[in-house]
């Protein structure tokens, strides 16, 4: 008998997760009881704020508990607007707004709802590991522009022109960078949008969701507010998730013309049909109430951001660029590449590298393969210093026995 092929091309075209597949290995290891100190996810160790749990429990009880629209709640959609007015001295209307369960599934959205087979999308390498692999999903071609340490993590005006075809459709970025810290300034902004001004039919999707967490002096600056003239094609993507930690919440929001998000309601309601009722709720709350959590968690992240940067920038061989914000440091590893484990095995790759330190080690760290650039490991320090300054350690012998 002939077994089914259930997996589709596309699906099979692209791969899970990695770095929440390194989060399950560490898990499966702290089951069998190893100590593993994970710094592979992208998400804040802090409980959500007290004031947002309480606001989802009254939206329970007062009944919010059924679908919204596609869009979502009108005091969701009206504390976004303000968020964009206060924060980013931006104007947004009620129906430039669009809400999905979390800042991935605005991505899937709009290239769900864009793309036509064999439509370019120009994306910065190093990215976050879902970018490539929604675009191929969606019949789209991502075409990867390298930008390694050398580079301080930026794609180039240069760069970017030359990667632009008749072909390319959107123009991915996100500043400040998961997973490499980097935020691009006002003036690099600038100087991309005037070689995007040159292209109009490529549209600009702008991931801002860590625009809260600056961990250095340079200050975050929307896309939208370095290029005004670029506001009719570009999608700003933002959320709750990091700033509030509110991951397991799943709420992302984007602003961008009604023509878009008129597309990306679309798309949600024949798929999702609307995020969370109690989620909004309680992301509403998060928007339009007290901000001292996000300021004291920034605090304590920039404190980590300067422990690592310091512990890892001293360990010989890696090359080590200080976050400008976000919580990932994004070292390069190049001199340990084709040294050989204790055990006789050679470290062939970064990857290698990466499940190295997680068996020996017990650190885990994600693989620079996995955001498009090698040799290099993601380190998260959303986590304790007491957590950091041992994976500090380990790491730092770990490499000390490859010979």
């Amino acid at each position: 008998m002939t077994a089914i092929a259930f997996e589709n091309r596309r699906a099979s075209s692209i791969q899970s997760s990695p770095s929440m597949a390194v989060s399950m290995a560490a898990k499966a290891m702290r089951a069998r009881g190893e100590h593993v100190v994970d710094l592979s996810l992208g998400e804040p160790d802090f409980d959500t704020p007290a004031h947002v749990v309480a606001a989802a429990v009254d939206a329970m009880k007062r009944g919010i508990t059924r679908y919204t629209a596609p869009d979502g709640l009108p005091e969701l959609r009206e504390a976004i607007v303000r968020k964009f007015k206060r924060e980013n001295g931006l104007d947004y209307a009620m129906d430039e707004i669009s809400i999905g369960n979390g800042a991935k599934q605005i991505l899937f959205n709009a290239f769900l709802g864009t793309l036509e087979p064999g439509d370019e999308v120009v994306v910065p390498a190093p990215y976050w590991v879902s970018y490539t692999d929604i675009v191929i999903l969606h019949g789209g071609k991502p075409v990867i522009v390298p930008c390694g340490v050398e580079d301080a993590f930026k794609i180039t005006p240069e760069r970017l022109e030359a990667a632009i075809t008749p072909k390319t459709r959107w123009f991915l970025f996100n500043s400040p960078s998961n997973p490499t810290g980097a935020i691009y300034a006002a003036d690099e902004l600038k100087a991309l949008g005037e070689v995007l001004a040159r292209y109009p039919h490529v549209a600009i999707m702008s991931d801002e969701i860590y625009e809260h967490i600056v961990c250095g002096s340079v200050p975050f600056t929307s896309f939208a507010n370095a290029c005004p003239d670029l506001r009719d094609r570009t999608l700003l993507i933002n959320g709750v998730s990091k700033a509030y930690a509110m991951t397991g919440w799943r709420l992302g929001y984007a602003a961008g013309p009604k023509d878009l998000t008129r597309v990306l309601n679309k798309m949600q309601s024949q798929s999702t049909t609307c995020p969370s009722s109690v989620t909004q709720a309680a992301a509403a709350a998060a928007l339009n109430g007290p901000q001292d959590f996000v300021t004291s968690a920034v605090a304590e992240y920039r404190a980590r951001g300067e422990l690592v940067a310091k512990g890892f920038g001293a360990i010989p061989g890696l090359e080590v660029r200080a976050p400008e914000g976000a919580f990932y440091l994004f070292p390069k590893c190049a001199p340990y590449i084709g040294r050989t484990a204790p055990d006789g095995t050679v470290v062939a790759n970064d990857t290698a590298l990466a499940s190295y330190l997680l068996t020996e080690g017990k650190v885990a760290t994600v693989p620079g393969a996995a955001f498009g650039v090698e040799p290099y490991i993601r380190l998260s320090f959303a986590t304790s210093r007491d957590n950091l300054t041992l994976a500090i350690e380990r790491i730092a012998d770990a490499l000390a026995r490859l010979r």
